[in-house]
């Protein structure tokens, strides 16, 4: 298993939107940075993910995710009509892709980004980097549990 985070302006699609939606699962689509793209398709059914709320105030990771579905053609590349729409992207060269995440947890409170900077053990974190702007980047197994632990509970069924 995999960890990784992925980053979702609130506003746009927080956290208690996932909670609300058909079996608390919704398909991760509009990534339009090649290297967030391979990030997405080097994920594998079961990987977890925390979910990151950006250009919040405070951004915080609020909780955590599973991927349920691998990456598969996102299809609102070719639709003209949505915000994602590529028009070098095609059903037949589809470009983009997306996963489906399903939620695992709702932190019992958010962990800001300036906490984490404090952190020790999140040292060389991605996120952390001056610059990160990835809206899906590779977390450590470590990383991945010193957030957990500061969130206040381990993830239940989290092999990490």
């Amino acid at each position: 298993m995999h960890h990784w985070l992925i980053k979702s302006e609130p506003d746009v699609f927080s956290i208690r939107d996932l909670a609300k939606a058909r079996n608390k699962t919704t398909c991760w689509e509009g990534v339009r940075n090649y290297q967030a793209r391979n990030f997405l398709r080097a994920m594998t059914q079961g990987d977890r993910a925390l979910f990151y709320h950006s250009n919040a105030t405070p951004s915080a990771v609020a909780g955590v995710v599973e991927v349920v579905r691998e990456a598969y053609p996102d299809p609102a590349a070719w639709d003209s009509r949505s915000d994602y729409h590529d028009p070098k992207a095609s059903p037949q060269n589809p470009i983009w892709s997306m996963v489906d995440v399903r939620l695992v947890e709702i932190f019992p409170r958010e962990l800001p980004l300036e906490e984490l900077r404090t952190v020790k053990a999140l040292t060389g974190m991605e996120l952390l980097r001056r610059g990160s702007r990835l809206s899906v980047q590779p977390v450590t197994p470590a990383h991945f549990r010193t957030i957990t632990a500061l969130a206040g509970r381990k993830p239940a069924g989290d092999r990490a």
